[in-house]
């Protein structure tokens, strides 16, 4: 009777879909957060209600192969779900564990070797990682099909072959597939952090979309740049001081600065006065802070002179160059020079961000923005902004709004998804990475 209960469960999910996975499992997605619940329902083409009920499955799924993988010992082969999330198929390498699969009311699937053995297969590849050719971006176990893959790009393939061969690997084990892979490191683009170009070092200012500003002394136009990865699109020095990187793909600018430790948000440019507290954040030296002592002042360096600079007593040193400035939460500028150091002190400068942005029409990417990742384009044009006031309502620009918290907009009810300081352009419907309805 209890296997009939089972089974007609199982036939249930299939059958009726993933609400019903939900209704038998009715706290799976407790606690889950909205958050989650929207990022999966825009990629995934769900309703809330399905992405809530897809988690719910995969939960259920997740409990029974655990307890599976366990009874099943080295006849595991490994599981997977299907597109929709609702059928848990589990591999087994011994036909006489078959049952176990199934009376715990998922798919069992034949292999001829248990997932074990493809770890081992693969560590076997992993401890070759040093010879492997440069036609070959990855491998990895593929459980579905009870192989370990090689992926090799075009004309490769016969050197992959022989690569996993020489590693020992069985040659029943092993498929190689041809893969148009390039994989590079996908890296955050926060304020302060260490960037670097040939044999030199330089600090991100601030992110930009498309990239990050920085000071124009750290390269010369085409210049290449690691970590993260990019090309300088411009630059300008001496004259002026700044320059801006247009990132890889893959690259992801961020609204905020490192303060060493933790991060801190940027959320506008607007400019601080003469007198006003500033800090800086560079890859040498940190966190350190100040005061603006003067606008518009002009540095001779040995490459020439430099006009329309701030000058501070934050302390900087080489490395630094091209780091954040910001006053409070507002970005200022990015790290030219100065003389002295962080030990005995001295006069340093910066050149203010407002001028690299107007330049090159640039738009800041600030703690709200939650901006795509960079790609291989030019910056998106600003968009012109209106004195109008919104549709009726709660919400308005240039407020700090926390997650969870909810406005109403011409008649609408919203939350916050994400926490950010709003800004026209930034009204509930346009956005729904920031806001959902309610």
């Amino acid at each position: 009777m209890k296997r009939k209960i089972v089974a007609a469960a199982a036939a249930a999910i299939t059958g009726a879909g993933l609400v019903t996975a939900l209704a038998l499992t009715p706290s799976a997605n407790a606690g889950v957060q909205s958050e989650i619940v929207a990022a999966m329902a825009r990629d995934l083409h769900l309703t809330p209600q399905q992405a809530q009920a897809r988690l719910a499955a995969e939960q259920r799924a997740a409990t029974t192969d655990s307890a599976l993988k366990a009874q099943l010992g080295a006849a595991y082969g490994g599981s997977w779900l299907d597109s929709t999330g609702s059928t848990l198929t589990v591999a087994v390498a011994d036909s006489s564990q078959e049952a176990k699969v199934r009376a715990a009311g998922a798919v069992a699937q034949p292999v001829a070797v248990g997932a074990a053995q493809l770890d081992s297969a693969k560590a076997l590849l992993d401890s070759k990682s040093a010879d492997v050719p440069q036609s070959v971006p990855g491998w990895y176990v593929d459980v579905t099909t009870n192989k370990v893959v090689v992926s090799a790009n075009p004309g490769g393939e016969s050197a992959a072959k022989a690569w996993a061969a020489k590693a020992g690997v069985r040659a029943d084990l092993v498929r190689v597939e041809t893969s148009t892979e390039n994989p590079v490191p996908l890296i955050d683009i926060i304020g302060g952090n260490a960037y670097t170009f040939g044999s030199g070092r330089c600090s991100i200012g601030f992110s930009v979309e498309g990239g990050f500003v920085t000071a124009g002394h750290c390269g010369t136009a085409g210049t290449r740049t690691s970590n993260p990865s990019g090309s300088v699109a411009a630059s300008v020095f001496p004259g002026n001081d700044y320059a801006w990187v247009r990132a890889d793909a893959g690259n992801t600018p961020r609204g905020l600065v490192n303060r060493y430790p933790g991060t801190v948000p940027v959320a506008g440019s607007q400019e601080a006065a003469i007198g006003a507290s500033v800090c800086r954040s560079g890859s040498t030296t940190g966190w350190h802070c100040g005061t603006i002592q003067q606008k518009n002042a002009s540095v001779t360096y040995p490459q020439g002179t430099v006009t329309g600079l701030t000058r501070t007593n934050a302390c900087a040193e080489p490395g630094d160059s091209g780091g954040s400035w910001l006053a409070g939460d507002q970005a200022q500028g990015v790290t030219s020079g100065g003389s002295g150091n962080c030990s005995s002190g001295g006069t340093f400068y910066f050149q203010p961000v407002s001028v690299i942005l107007s330049r090159y029409n640039l738009r800041l990417v600030t703690s709200g923005s939650n901006p795509p990742s960079s790609t291989t384009t030019n910056p998106t044009t600003p968009t012109s902004q209106t004195t109008q006031n919104p549709p009726s309502g709660t919400w308005a620009p240039g407020v700090a709004y926390a997650s969870g918290a909810t406005v109403t907009y011409d008649g609408a009810s919203y939350r916050v998804l994400q926490p950010h300081t709003s800004q026209v352009g930034w009204e509930p419907p346009n956005v729904p990475a920031l806001w959902a309805r309610v």
